[in-house]
């Protein structure tokens, strides 16, 4: 191992060197204007498996963009983990907000990261971490301490739903078998704690529309006599959540996991620190649910959140109309042993109960997920902690996130195997928002951790 951690250490600046060339490559999987540059992506991060040492890579096609795989099978007695990252970024608007241009990476110090942080559209989210799993691979290639196998599968569509992936998945369900999937596309808790993530909150995502009138009117003619949609879809979501951070939907906690006294206290060990909660998002206070702590209500609790509204006129100047409609987004965010298309339900029968008889309301599903947990008994889980202890020489304590991976469930589903989510990211790293970067500590900490994580699961 020293002497992987000594190849790690003498080609820093070189990993650093390439991770911009594939940064400077934006691969904007939501817009087609960018296509080129995404199947471009495609091909570049081939080349570095290729370089790493894997055999039988290839670009694979799928409905939407391709998936490269890539492989090194040393001995069929051996385990083998397949790591999973994603090419694409999110589009990088609203342009004006970053300091330069977001695929012109570069370097700059700040107070959470005094070594520097990479600043670039995908940064954190996801090349900055898959790559770390590529020159990590490379370092053990290239000291000839690769413990077990090792598959890769690099994505060009998670960052819009990953359309392509489950079916290509079912259809090489040979050609991936594993025994675990590595996932760097997480966050640690800081890096002073450390943290494994074990655990993901599922999505149920819809849209709503209230429709009252059967135009836009004049508000002078019928204002005061007419139904507003916007003002009765204001209501409306304002009757979703009580004033004790409870969701009102009809059965929606029924089927919500309990989470032990003893695991909720082992969750409390991390340092939650109010204040600087509040200053980070520029806020006085906070709110949620009753009888939970911030880090409870963010990770082990359901939520619903609008994420959109609009109608009527937003334009230059003054429309005065009554508008005949109004729609918002929203989110709900699920638990174990909740699932999308239950909650989806439950919230459509809900939303079409609490509508007024002189409107009418539709609700279209968009996407969703399943909830996933990685319990802290498994050699999976054990592999990591004690991985990510040697290399940030502190205790390391699990962590459920707030967000959603919806493909760790289909994983499990389709190839029987657990996901580490082993990722190396901060909550701050403004990921899907201008100015994204990615702590220089944090890429070089995973870049040795993941060795470790090799060779403790190869052991257990």
């Amino acid at each position: 191992m020293q002497e992987t951690l000594n190849y790690i250490n003498e080609n820093k600046q070189r990993f650093v060197d390439e991770l911009f060339e594939l940064l400077r490559i934006p691969s904007i999987s939501a817009d087609p204007a960018y296509s080129n540059d995404v199947l471009k992506c495609a091909e570049v991060c081939a080349e570095h498996l290729k370089n790493a040492g894997a055999d039988n890579v290839e670009i694979s096609k799928t409905k939407g963009y391709p998936i490269v795989f890539g492989e090194k099978l040393i001995d069929a007695n051996l385990p083998t983990v397949l790591v999973y990252g994603h090419y694409d970024v999110q589009p990088a608007d609203p342009l004006e907000l970053w300091k330069k241009p977001p695929f012109e990476p570069y370097i700059e110090k700040t107070d959470l990261h005094p070594e520097g942080a990479i600043f670039a559209r995908g940064s954190a989210d996801d090349k900055g971490q898959f790559f770390m799993q590529v020159k990590a691979f490379e370092a053990m290639m290239k000291t000839n301490s690769l413990p077990c196998n090792v598959k890769f599968i690099l994505e060009g569509e998670e960052e819009v739903g990953s359309v392509s992936l489950g079916d290509w998945v079912n259809e090489n369900k040979e050609k991936l078998s594993c025994d675990c999937i590595l996932i760097s596309d997480t966050h640690i808790y800081s890096n002073e704690q450390p943290t494994v993530t074990t655990g993901l909150r599922g999505l149920s995502y819809v849209e709503v529309e209230v429709e009252g009138p059967n135009r836009d009117l004049h508000s002078g003619l019928y204002g005061g006599a007419v139904p507003n949609p916007i003002h009765v879809l204001s209501r409306m979501i304002a009757k979703l959540i009580d004033d004790d951070g409870q969701i009102t939907i009809d059965g929606f906690y029924d089927n919500v996991e309990t989470v032990s006294d003893e695991e909720r206290a082992e969750m409390n060990k991390l340092k939650d620190n109010p204040a600087e909660f509040k200053k980070s998002i520029g806020l006085n206070d906070v709110e949620g649910e009753k009888g939970y702590t911030t880090l409870e209500r963010t990770s082990i609790r359901p939520t619903l959140d609008c994420n959109g509204i609009w109608g009527g006129y937003t334009g230059e100047g003054a429309k005065t109309v009554i508008p005949s409609k109004a729609s918002a987004k929203i989110s709900m965010r699920l638990v174990p042993y909740q699932t999308p298309e239950e909650i989806t339900e439950k919230f459509t029968k809900y939303f079409e109960k609490i509508a007024p008889a002189n409107v009418r309301v539709k609700v279209t599903p968009h996407h969703g997920g399943m909830p996933y947990v990685l319990p802290t008994d498994t050699k999976e889980y054990l592999a990591a902690k004690n991985a990510m202890q040697t290399a940030f020489g502190k205790e390391v304590l699990p962590y459920r996130g707030g967000g959603s991976i919806p493909i760790t469930s289909m994983f499990e589903q389709v190839l029987g195997a657990k996901s580490v989510l082993m990722g190396f990211g901060l909550d701050s790293d403004a990921i899907h928002s201008p100015n994204e970067h990615y702590g220089l500590f944090n890429f070089y900490k995973g870049i040795e951790s993941i060795p470790m994580f090799f060779e403790n699961y190869s052991k257990s």
